[in-house]
């Protein structure tokens, strides 16, 4: 895919090579925003997946197989939005639609961008509200990313928050 293959192709070959392929749910965005989707006979529970146009939404031991439609939905819903709230609309969609059959306690969002690195990498793990406490860790996270980024990339011109002195430069 990184040299301009489609989704179609990349999971039929994956889904001709993985040994365990009907224990596997798996999703794929192409360059072309194009998508694929596989659930294996194996798959746990109530599962499902959604499509849109540059979104995919899958899941597993669901309380409603509707919850990856909501999910897409809800992304889809709010195209001019950041990537990362985008996201977080979704998984608060699917939480609305149902969520899992049984309590969540985990969540995260990995973003990546033009850089070889996540440029955000967010999880919350045994919580009682994972994804309210993901949506409070994206929006500390959102304003500073970009600075971050620019840091790896070019620290002279990064903002350097906290430190002595350069109080201008933020």
């Amino acid at each position: 895919m990184a040299n301009g293959g489609a989704a179609s192709d990349a999971m039929a070959a994956i889904v001709q090579t993985e040994p365990l392929i009907a224990w596997r749910q798996l999703t794929v965005i192409d360059q072309n925003g194009t998508t694929a989707t596989w659930s294996g006979e194996q798959t746990l529970g109530v599962h499902a997946t959604a499509e849109g146009p540059d979104c995919v939404a899958a899941g597993n031991l669901l309380a409603d197989g509707r919850v990856p439609t909501a999910m897409a939905d809800a992304f889809v819903g709010l195209p001019e939005a950041e990537l990362g709230n985008r996201l977080m609309a979704a998984l608060i969609e699917g939480l609305r639609a149902g969520g899992e059959a049984g309590p969540v306690h985990s969540a995260g969002m990995v973003i990546v961008s033009d850089v070889p690195w996540p440029v955000t990498d967010l999880r919350v793990d045994w919580s009682e509200d994972p994804i309210a406490e993901l949506n409070s860790l994206w929006r500390l996270w959102r304003p500073q990313a970009d600075a971050y980024r620019l840091r790896a990339l070019n620290p002279a011109a990064a903002p350097s928050y906290g430190v002595a002195g350069d109080e201008d430069r933020t």
